[in-house]
């Protein structure tokens, strides 16, 4: 048995008209609302996510000037120098080095000896301690960066699966109802 799409009371087989409220029928409403069962969802992707499957996550060599010659060398130098200088090694050359010049400073007296401890080795030893902790704090940043561009991943992956799976859900919903007879 079929029912009214606008009342829902029961139609007699082959009926043109609900006898509850008088509204036209036609065989095809009956399976039409049936049909509109299965398709109570349409999953549409974000468009972010297509672009996500072709792209890994951004990594330092990806924001390295590229645009001309002079940038790429001068980007190039940079980096190597800081890769030099960002290093407890050099911290402790440059630590030596100050200390060279620490009797000077002390026969020089109180401001002579604060202005090296200031000028020469506070700069000189703290500059390529500080690179070394934004190296290590850069490494830990870009983890967690990976960390959570993986997480998003599996996140979304999941969701997928979970759409999918109410969508064999609904199919056997569908099914079922099908097979119910109508009130």
């Amino acid at each position: 048995m079929s029912s009214c799409p606008k009342c829902g009371a029961e139609l007699t087989p082959g009926a043109s008209a609900c006898a509850a409220c008088g509204a036209s029928v036609t065989p095809a409403d009956a399976s039409a609302k049936r049909a509109s069962v299965s398709a109570i969802f349409t999953h549409i992707p974000h468009p972010h996510i297509a672009r996500r499957k072709h792209t890994a996550p951004v990594a330092i060599r990806d924001m390295l000037p590229r645009e001309n010659v002079m940038q790429r060398f001068n980007a190039l130098v940079a980096v190597g120098i800081t890769g030099a200088v960002g290093t407890m090694w050099c911290a402790y050359l440059f630590a030596m080095l100050a200390l060279v010049s620490l009797p000077e400073a002390i026969r020089g007296g109180t401001a002579t000896l604060v202005a090296w401890i200031a000028q020469t080795f506070l700069q000189l030893v703290l500059l390529s301690i500080i690179i070394v902790g934004q190296r290590v704090s850069g490494a830990a940043s870009d983890k967690r960066a990976l960390d959570t561009y993986n997480d998003a991943e599996a996140v979304l992956h999941e969701a997928v699966q979970i759409q999918e799976h109410l969508a064999a859900q609904d199919k056997v919903l569908t099914k079922l109802i099908e097979t119910l007879p109508a009130h």
